[in-house]
């Protein structure tokens, strides 16, 4: 049983159970005609509590009185679509971030004001997954409020599911994962002149590799093999790919100022030297 302490907006009411604690309640028309004090029935299918533990969610409280009740209901709808083809369950922050970005993203399109996002094509390529349930947000709010969004939403919207993702990944920092992932690639693209093919099978390794490197890198959880038989090995079989990892490592010290044991050195060569391969077929036949 759940009383409610207030409501915010016909959508959106702030509860407390038994034991006095604090839940944000979404529903649709959840808020409408109630008042404080009254008691919520758990029987509605499209209701979520989320527990007011989580700094950011009390942060966004605040600003739930003046975002209308028909981004509260599109979030919910955006969010249980993302959940169910990721197969996994969101961060609740991604609520109140995304109704926040919803709201701002049409207020942007009234005042013709355009803020370009500087990543959009490492998320488009890099989170095809997030990239696609941002494509349909945003083909959703162009139904809903009769506009004409760009396409550059779509990889704003996917920033944010990227950053929901996993229990307790708050910290997680879709724009600079994306900006890594990137430069690495684009470092190995130049280095050895590599058409990166994206529907080839060593493209896409790589591509994930890198993306599970990067995870790695930000949560201090790199491979560390401290005997370094398999980096060994592999700088004398693949020196020209190994030199690329080289330069990987070097490219990462210069932004991050964090250096890469050998291990991860050695993943990344067998990766690349998969790429090189690959691209000397090609231009051979």
């Amino acid at each position: 049983m759940k009383k409610i302490k207030k409501v915010l907006n016909s959508s959106v009411v702030l509860v407390e159970d038994e034991q006095r604690k604090d839940f944000i309640l979404i529903g649709k028309g959840i808020g409408y005609g109630q008042k404080v004090g009254n008691i919520i029935k758990e029987n509605q299918v499209d209701q979520m509590f989320i527990p007011i533990e989580n700094i950011k969610v009390k942060e966004f409280i605040g600003l739930l009185d003046s975002i209308p009740p028909e981004f509260v209901e599109l979030t919910q709808k955006i969010v249980t679509y993302a959940e169910e083809k990721l197969n996994t369950k969101l961060n609740t922050s991604i609520y109140f971030m995304l109704m926040d970005h919803l709201n701002f993203a049409v207020e942007r399109f009234k005042k013709n004001i355009n803020i370009t996002n500087k990543v959009y094509w490492e998320i488009k390529n890099y989170y095809p997954e997030e990239f696609e349930i941002g494509v349909y947000a945003l083909k959703r709010m162009n139904e809903k409020f009769q506009m004409d969004l760009p396409v550059e939403e779509a990889a704003n919207i996917a920033f944010h599911l990227i950053n929901a993702q996993g229990e307790q990944k708050e910290s997680k920092n879709g724009m600079r994962y994306a900006k890594m992932i990137g430069g690495i690639v684009n470092l190995t693209r130049y280095t050895f002149n590599i058409n990166m093919d994206e529907d080839n099978i060593h493209y896409t390794r790589f591509i994930t590799h890198v993306k599970f490197f990067v995870e790695r890198f930000y949560s201090d959880k790199m491979l560390d093999d401290k005997d370094n038989v398999l980096f060994k090995q592999l700088a004398s079989l693949y020196p020209q790919a190994m030199d690329g990892a080289f330069k990987i490592k070097e490219y990462i010290k210069r932004v991050n100022g964090k250096d890469i044991p050998n291990e991860e050195l050695a993943y990344l060569a067998v990766h690349i030297h998969r790429l090189i391969t690959y691209n000397d077929l090609e231009r051979s036949n």
